[in-house]
């Protein structure tokens, strides 16, 4: 059994990663701000037009604070919008995604808990622009993508 990642005390920067971590995923940048056992934590930057489509935790649940812009959400089924200040909360095994669909830049601190993969499954996707890849890579990390045409309006 390997050892445990604790959290460490300090201070990560607004746009500022971990250790200087920042990952480009398909045109959003992520900052990484803390990896531990029970949570992952980065901070985005999602320009105009960039989206993460329908997807699953299936042992994660995920959470978004926005802090500019504005988010549109597929959430189990229903669509909704989240603005500056809103916390969107996104349980394990329902399907999510979302959207900036907007003329601005977004920007949100995500996390999940517990952090199980997520950090590795970054560190594989930075650069990476083959969408299919994407989904191979997120589906060994715990991560499954909805087939496309899945979501009306995704």
């Amino acid at each position: 059994m390997s050892a445990a990642k604790i959290l460490p005390a300090g201070i990560t920067r607004a746009g500022e990663g971990v250790d200087g971590t920042v990952w480009n995923v398909l045109g959003h940048t992520y900052w990484h701000k803390s990896d531990c056992e029970s949570s992952f934590a980065f901070e985005t930057l999602d320009a105009p037009g960039t989206f993460v489509p329908p997807h699953i935790h299936p042992t994660q649940d995920e959470f978004i604070y926005v802090l500019e812009g504005t988010f549109d959400l597929y959430l189990d089924g229903t669509w909704l919008q989240a603005g500056p200040g809103n916390l969107v909360r996104m349980p394990k095994g329902k399907p999510h995604a979302y959207y900036n669909r907007t003329d601005r830049p977004n920007r949100a601190i995500f996390w999940v808990s517990p952090g199980r993969r997520l950090k590795e499954l970054f560190d594989q996707l930075h650069d990476l622009t083959d969408p299919e890849e994407v989904v191979r890579r997120s589906a060994a990390c715990e991560v499954e993508f909805l087939p496309p045409g899945a979501v009306s309006g995704a």
